[in-house]
């Protein structure tokens, strides 16, 4: 079993910016890709971005959805289990709870953080 961990979230203006940090329990070695997944009340868990690990053919790629692309900077720490998402520019539209996710090993199993309110408001 694989724990995230989330920090960081909170509350900002409209404009403003946040970091969110996630530490997975597991080795990077055993990690395929990291990143952030976002969700609002009644709606369904939605990409916000994503990074894979050396430890797949495409290390280092990122993907991040078309309402981030610009704002938002997802980066790893080398040789370690951690991912932050730097926020910036942030709007109302970019209030949810982040989930932090990792894919896993051979299986590539999936694991989730507990997640974090992020709240842009003024």
């Amino acid at each position: 079993q694989v724990q995230l961990v989330e920090s960081g979230g909170g509350l900002v203006q409209p404009g403003g910016s946040l970091r969110l940090s996630c530490a997975a329990s597991a080795s990077i070695r055993s990690i395929n890709a990291m990143g952030w997944y976002r969700q609002t009340p009644g709606k369904q868990r939605e990409l916000v971005a994503t990074i894979t690990t050396a430890r797949t053919t495409s290390g280092g790629r990122t993907n991040y959805a078309d309402s981030v692309k610009g704002r938002f900077t997802i980066s790893r720490e080398n040789a370690k289990s951690t991912v932050s998402l730097q926020m910036n520019s942030l709007e109302p539209e970019d209030t949810a709870v982040y989930f932090c996710y990792a894919n896993v090993g051979v299986a590539q199993v999936d694991y989730w953080g507990q997640g974090t309110q992020v709240t842009v408001s003024s």
